[in-house]
């Protein structure tokens, strides 16, 4: 079996992680939780502390990319989702490496303008 390099080690991220990622806080995470049924992230202990997963982590970039970088409110953003999940995944991942696009040609420009 070949080794994957590329493979995130990390199995489980906390609220506070999981916020800074998307750069929302932490009650925002809480509220999404109330209002998209499919978001459940694993509690533990009787302090139900949350653990979240990479398949939590994809469900929240895509409700992200609806309410905060496209700006529809909950209600559309759970119509959109429920009506064409894949489609609307499809969306989330296209517009996030346009953003990485972006913010790389945007490095590269400013490295240039230093050079000259």
């Amino acid at each position: 079996m070949a080794l994957n390099l590329n493979k995130n080690l990390k199995l489980y991220y906390s609220i506070k992680e999981v916020a800074a990622m998307f750069g929302v806080n932490e009650s925002t995470l809480r509220y999404w939780e109330q209002e998209f049924p499919y978001l459940k992230p694993k509690t533990s202990g009787p302090s139900k502390i949350r653990q979240y997963q990479e398949k939590d982590i994809e469900q929240i970039r895509l409700i992200h990319n609806l309410v905060k970088v496209r700006g529809f409110k909950l209600a559309a953003a759970k119509k959109i989702i429920s009506a064409n999940r894949d489609g609307a995944d499809r969306r989330a991942e296209v517009i996030s490496r346009m953003i990485d696009v972006r913010e790389q040609l945007q490095s590269l420009r400013r490295q240039l303008d230093y050079l000259t």
